[in-house]
């Protein structure tokens, strides 16, 4: 079958015409496609997060205390010095208190003599216990005669014989109450040699934990008064525990609902050049009015003995640990008020600006709760020029290599 011509010639037109929109289309989408901005982008990604947290602060030792002397007394030897490693219970000094010396010497004596009197009252109650036995016997047996056979023994016999005993009975009372206080004057005697002796035995001062002599205020022969009647008393030693640390930190007020006993802590002593692992195990739990920070410690161990008081450390608390979340770059996030979005760029490479709610923010990093999904892509480059909807290309980049500058032109 045959057309006419003039059936082809409006078809031919038609197919051209709509070849040449074709062209048109693609060209002006490839002109779109070059001139598109290129933009830096990171993927949506989900981590564990954690907030760090870093104070300066000092070193200090755990326990340290100024050692007095509890009785006034001479130094008569003085075992330590500056730097000396001590032992719990070891000697340090022992101060010559005469005066003491001599009331230990007293206090010997007058047990024994209360010891002489005690011994002397009981041989009085012996003898006169004798003599009360006999006279009680003796009148047993006459009362007895007498009832059995009266007449035969008189009345005033029987009589004689009661009274004896009865005057035999009060003196052994009085020799027994005699006895007894004999024995409390020695017991006193005894409790203030014992009295005594432990106030004697304070002459010898000792350590009353492990640790090292850090000052030393006292020399030979110098006079120590007693640390518990004197404003004015010097102090021997100074001692320190050195085997574990306090390192107190002062924690802003901001932070002081994220602190918990056991978190973890990075000790750094720069001047020792050394890291510790640490954790907190203290805190105050209250806000001091002056500083609006909380008082908290952390227990740093110094088993190898390195480390020294007054030392000047960072701690680095790790506060608000959490599992997998979702996260984005600080970069990436735009603030207006109260409001926080991002810009995404969509499967079709275009600019959508998403609403997003964030949680936990770190130095680097932010919690997204909601607005955001794993994968997606958000810019983090300049994107003062960019409008919602505008065809972008895209390069990845890590966030915190990325500057504003980096928005630029395709060649």
């Amino acid at each position: 079958m045959t057309f006419p011509n003039k059936l082809l010639i409006p078809a031919v037109a038609s197919a051209a015409l709509l070849c040449s929109c074709a062209k048109r289309e693609v060209a002006a989408n490839t002109a779109e496609s070059q001139s598109a901005v290129t933009v830096g982008v990171t993927a949506v990604t989900t981590r564990p997060m954690a907030q760090h947290l870093t104070l300066s602060s000092e070193l200090v030792p755990f326990q340290e205390i100024d050692v007095y002397a509890k009785e006034a007394g001479y130094v008569k030897q003085l075992l330590v010095d500056y730097g000396t490693h001590v032992r719990a219970g070891q000697l340090m000094a022992v101060l010559e208190i005469p005066e003491l010396e001599a009331q230990l010497e007293q206090d010997k004596a007058a047990i024994r003599a209360s010891g002489d009197m005690l011994t002397r009252a009981e041989h009085e109650v012996a003898r006169v216990k004798a003599q009360h036995d006999v006279a009680k016997l003796q009148y047993q047996r006459i009362d007895s005669v007498a009832k059995g056979q009266p007449g035969l023994v008189a009345q005033q016999e029987v009589d004689d014989w009661q009274g004896k005993e009865l005057a035999l009975d009060s003196q052994l009372e009085a020799a027994r109450g005699t006895q007894a206080a004999a024995q409390s004057q020695l017991d006193e005697s005894r409790a203030k040699l014992v009295h005594d002796q432990a106030l004697y035995d304070y002459s010898k001062i000792t350590a009353p934990f492990a640790g090292v002599v850090t000052q030393r205020y006292a020399n030979l022969g110098a006079l120590m008064q007693a640390g518990t009647t004197s404003t004015q008393a010097t102090p021997l030693v100074r001692l320190s525990q050195e085997n574990l640390y306090r390192l107190v930190i002062p924690v802003p007020e901001s932070y002081v609902r994220y602190v918990h006993i056991g978190d973890p802590v990075e000790v750094r002593v720069p001047a020792m050049g050394r890291s510790y692992r640490g954790k907190v195990i203290r805190f105050s739990v209250d806000v001091t009015g002056e500083t609006r920070t909380m008082h908290t410690e952390v227990d740093v161990p110094n088993p190898d003995y390195r480390l020294v008081p007054g030392v000047y450390a960072e701690a680095v608390l790790t506060l608000n640990q959490s599992g997998s979340v979702l996260t984005v770059p600080l970069q990436a996030v735009d603030r207006s008020g109260t409001e926080t979005s991002v810009e995404v760029v969509d499967q079709n490479d275009k600019v959508e600006t998403r609403p997003v709610k964030l949680g936990a923010e770190t130095a680097n990093i932010a919690e997204v709760t909601s607005g955001l999904q794993a994968g997606e892509r958000v810019i983090i480059s300049d994107r003062s020029g960019l409008k919602p909807g505008e065809l972008v290309k895209t390069r990845s980049v890590e966030a915190l290599a990325w500057h504003e500058d980096s928005r630029q032109q395709e060649p």
